[in-house]
């Protein structure tokens, strides 16, 4: 019993100190995490109706590390309403963002940690913060034919990431993302210009393509679009062209039929 109890206390202050660490900006989020991972044990006791600060964030990171993200979501949520000003309150807010992401409830997560960031802006964490708001608006980018709203929300967000962080890991992170935006930007914006070609539209496509060669980074669309661009400036040149094979029309009074 002397050495459960000894072992709950080095626990208890190894969750104590990586808050603090946190709280004070002095780590990476990275480095906090892991902490976090190691420090934290079960639950202490305590029903859920009297559970301290302590207790809902010990609760709600064993669930997390568990891949129980609502019951997480559940007792950091609680944290947060229960104790505001608790040294614990920013971990839950953190948190918070990470499950909601886990569970691809995107725009949940977004909230969190674009609150986090208005309440804490010179935190450490920052960086990771913004990150994780690109990647949820990245996830949610599927093919370059539907909808590309998420995909220019996320390529804005990882663009200020780098801009605000450019030596970070995180920056570093979102270039590949940024890449990928680009490709699904430019695709989309490929697929309809193929379509109005196809549909004879030729100077609507012809705008298309130019948007891809101009706007976006070689990434899979810049030759293609180039040649699009050719065959619709020659079908353009050759709608401007009057038929030389079709007779004039009739002067008035000339018609068939008249006199």
């Amino acid at each position: 019993m002397r050495v459960t109890m000894s072992v709950k206390s080095i626990r208890g202050l190894g969750l104590a100190l990586s808050v603090w660490l946190l709280v004070s900006g002095c780590t990476t989020i990275k480095e906090t995490a892991t902490d976090l991972k190691t420090s934290i044990s079960s639950l202490f006791g305590g029903t859920d109706e009297n559970q301290t600060a302590e207790e809902l964030a010990t609760a709600g990171m064993d669930y997390y590390d568990e891949g129980e993200y609502k019951k997480a979501i559940d007792h950091f949520q609680r944290l947060k309403d229960i104790y505001p000003f608790s040294k614990y309150a920013m971990l839950a807010e953190l948190k918070l963002g990470d499950a909601h992401y886990r569970i691809e409830q995107y725009d949940d997560a977004i909230f969190a940690y674009e609150e986090f960031e208005k309440l804490h802006p010179r935190n450490e964490a920052i960086p990771y913060v913004i990150y994780q708001i690109g990647r949820s608006y990245f996830d949610r980018v599927t093919t370059p034919d539907r909808d590309q709203n998420a995909a220019r929300k996320a390529l804005e967000t990882f663009q200020r990431l780098i801009k605000q962080y450019p030596g970070d890991p995180y920056a570093r992170s979102a270039a590949d993302h940024i890449v990928a935006c680009y490709k699904s930007l430019s695709g989309h914006d490929f697929g309809i210009g193929v379509f109005y070609y196809k549909s004879k539209h030729y100077k609507a496509a012809l705008s298309r393509f130019r948007s891809v060669v101009t706007e976006y980074p070689d990434v899979g669309y810049h030759q293609p679009a180039l040649e699009y661009i050719v065959r619709s400036e020659k079908k353009l040149a050759e709608e401007s062209v009057p038929d030389k094979e079709a007779p004039d029309a009739p002067a008035r009074g000339d018609e068939p039929g008249s006199g």
